[in-house]
């Protein structure tokens, strides 16, 4: 039978989890707490040096614990700070960020500056993936990670989404395993149906959404169009239903601004890595020389080429960063050049680094999604002889655990 305790919470840590210590003095980890309280736990994992606990109950609440508005709060795995009122939730995640910096990076003060709060705290959500029971409704990953919880209210989607992802119906046994819905500009909706199976479900649909199916990647149009737009700073952005943007747009706006005003006017070239469908390159194409993409996703690739077409001094390259970068030379890019790098959560690839630093642009800018990551990745650049001129986070994900960074890098 698992163990429970009676334990303090100390700090917060990337992940959702509060630090605690046993009797025995190894650090437990537990979702859900805020630090100072007391807490009763149940052992989930234990191991030698540490071990992980279900929250039961919290004996002694923090004077900073609030209700929590969604009624799946704790047993869902989407959100874990509901119960942190929204100016403490920047307070922890910058401290959080500040840990892994000095922790993983192994750099003592790093220049991490105020976290940029979200326009919106709830209902911001412009993409939204569920998963279905094995009845056909529909859910989210649970806190335990070991099942689908169905849910009757989320309170991130944006509102066209929250309005209509009720309706939505799956009859047990569709071979549908996950449905993403996402909002663009003008309100229209689109339904992305994933499954392991070549042949798409029937569906009926009496909305005026798109509907796509989604199969090893390979996209089939059941209904409307493949995609839909996105805007950001009046630019519009074409997103098919494989493609990767981020789902925060009055976000992505303001992490844009930020970026402009980071790199020079004119007289450079510009390094695109991880571009996606081209956020950031179409903002830079009219200043810069030259602007060169590096994206793996063939969808997001297609849509790149849609949104960049009016450049005549854009080039992208498809493939992988690490099999693409360490054929470039410094007469392609070097040390007057500029790069932005946004990876996905696992950074940036050790040959894709390699090739980078090779490269030797004057500025880095590192947007990242994962701080453990960011923290590794900084150390190998800072190895390489940058500095890290400053580290500016932007709150993409309201009442979640998740940080979006933004890292600066100069030559030395």
């Amino acid at each position: 039978m698992a163990r429970v305790f009676d334990i303090t919470l100390e700090k917060p840590v990337y992940g959702g989890e509060t630090l605690g210590r046993l009797p025995d003095g190894r650090a437990v980890f537990a979702p859900f707490g805020l630090p100072g309280e007391r807490v009763r736990v149940q052992l989930t994992e234990d191991k030698k040096n540490f071990a992980r606990g279900k929250l039961l109950e919290v004996l002694e609440p923090s004077a900073d614990r609030i209700a929590a508005k969604c009624r799946h709060f704790a047993a869902c795995g989407g959100c874990h700070y509901q119960s942190l009122p929204y100016e403490k939730q920047l307070a922890v995640k910058t401290e959080i960020l500040r840990d892994q910096l000095r922790r993983i990076g192994g750099i003592e003060s790093p220049p991490v500056e105020t976290m940029i709060p979200s326009p919106l705290e709830w209902n911001y959500r412009n993409h939204i993936q569920f998963h279905l029971t094995q009845e056909g409704r529909l859910g989210f990953v649970n806190a335990g990670g070991d099942g689908v919880l169905p849910v009757e209210e989320c309170r991130l989607p944006e509102a066209g989404i929250a309005s209509f992802w009720r309706n939505l119906q799956f009859e047990s046994g569709s071979g549908v395993e996950r449905v993403s819905l996402r909002a663009g500009a003008d309100g229209e909706l689109m339904v992305a149906l994933e499954s392991d199976a070549a042949e798409p479900p029937e569906i009926e649909i009496e909305a005026d959404v798109s509907a796509v199916h989604l199969f090893d990647n390979h996209p089939v149009v059941l209904a409307g169009e493949g995609h839909l737009f996105l805007n950001v700073l009046d630019r519009d952005f074409r997103v098919s239903a494989e493609s990767f943007f981020q789902v925060n747009t009055g976000m992505a706006a303001k992490m844009t601004q930020y970026l402009l005003a980071l790199l020079p006017d004119s007289g450079f070239r510009l390094l695109d890595i991880y571009c996606g469908v081209g956020l950031f390159s179409k903002f830079f194409a009219e200043r810069c020389e030259k602007v060169a993409g590096v994206e793996l996703s063939e969808s997001a690739c297609d849509d790149f080429a849609f949104n960049l077409d009016e450049f005549d001094n854009v080039e992208l390259y498809q493939g992988a960063a690490e099999d693409i970068l360490p054929a470039f030379d410094r007469r392609v890019f070097g040390a007057d050049d500029c790069a932005i790098v946004d990876p996905p959560r696992a950074g940036i690839e050790r040959r894709a680094l390699d090739a980078l630093m090779r490269l030797a642009p004057r500025r880095i800018v590192y947007v990242s999604c994962d701080p453990s990551t960011l923290a590794r990745d900084a150390a190998r650049i800072i190895k390489a002889g940058y500095r890290l001129e400053r580290v500016a986070p932007f709150d993409f994900f309201p009442q979640t655990y998740h940080i979006e960074t933004l890292a600066v890098f100069d030559a030395a």
